[in-house]
């Protein structure tokens, strides 16, 4: 390969690259954090802890309900990724799960799943879609492109810019009309 010929990018590349343009332009890493916050939720009241020959079930009589909740964070937060429209109400419906799950399934997961699945429907409410690129190039707001900057009227002042009618080059004594 010589010096002139370019590197072609691997196929792994492309995948990468495609899947973190995708990745920007939705929640990711909220849908992530309330997944990863459903599975301790649904999984530890079905847990059995093994101590030598002594079996520690953490079974509870509100495993459906521990069950149900970790189901439907799973839920939201796939649905994040693939339909990021719903992100106030997944989010919203995260926080709620997750403050639900603290009574009913062992603190929410033992505080994990419902810190994350906390955290993340907060992410999701806050996100924000981003605003597509211009084609324009930016502007920059140097004085050494363009020339000197705005003229000066006679008296030595700049015209006035105040807008709002309190400025006293427009006769008014500051106060504001109504």
């Amino acid at each position: 390969m010589s010096a002139d010929t370019p590197a072609t990018r691997s196929q792994f590349t492309d995948r990468r690259l495609q899947f973190r343009a995708w990745r920007g332009t939705r929640p990711f890493w909220a849908g992530l954090f309330i997944l990863l916050g459903g599975i301790p939720i649904m999984y530890f009241p079905y847990a059995n802890l093994q101590i030598g020959h002594l079996t520690l079930a953490m079974a509870t009589t509100a495993g459906a309900g521990s069950l149900i909740i970790g189901v439907l964070l799973i839920v939201l937060g796939i649905s994040l990724w693939f339909q990021k429209h719903v992100r106030v109400f997944a989010g919203v419906a995260a926080i709620l799960l997750a403050l639900v799950s603290i009574p009913v399934s062992n603190l929410g997961g033992f505080l994990v799943g419902f810190l994350l699945a906390l955290f993340g429907g907060a992410m999701a409410v806050s996100w924000a879609p981003g605003e597509e690129p211009t084609a324009e190039p930016a502007k920059t707001d140097r004085t050494d492109e363009g020339g000197a900057p705005a003229a000066m009227t006679p008296g030595g002042a700049s015209e006035p810019n105040d807008l709002s009618g309190t400025s006293p080059s427009n006769g008014a004594n500051g106060r504001h009309r109504a």
